[in-house]
């Protein structure tokens, strides 16, 4: 593994934070703007997730080496999730209601039988 100037597992889960808010962010920007041509939403979300990819393939690479696979998936889910719920509220005004944050729990309870010892 090369030298890093973070440790490998706060690295990776900074760099998949950033990686999730451009994906969010290529996939909903555009619910403001439906008036724009569907061709000009595809280019400029290609153009966002193209800064996504930068991000997480690293991420992933660097996590490798301290997370198994099964591990940096359900990182990725939880921050997604994370991402997606402060992006909803804040940029499209849909706050996460009581429903959705019951199941992103059950999501995040998930994630702890991922990362606790084999039964």
């Amino acid at each position: 593994m090369p030298a890093l100037p973070v440790s490998p597992y706060v690295l990776t889960i900074l760099l998949l934070v950033g990686s999730n808010c451009f994906m969010t962010t290529a996939w909903y920007w555009h619910l403001r703007f439906r008036e724009l041509p569907l061709w000009q939403v595809v280019l400029i979300s290609w153009g966002l997730a193209f800064f996504e990819y930068w991000m997480a393939v690293p991420a992933n690479r660097y996590g490798s080496y301290v997370y198994s696979a099964a591990q940096l998936k359900t990182i990725q889910e939880v921050i997604t999730l994370t991402v997606f719920g402060v992006f909803s509220t804040v940029y499209l005004h849909q706050p996460v209601t009581w429903n959705q944050a019951v199941g992103f729990a059950l999501i995040a309870a998930g994630a702890f039988f991922v990362f606790r010892a084999p039964i």
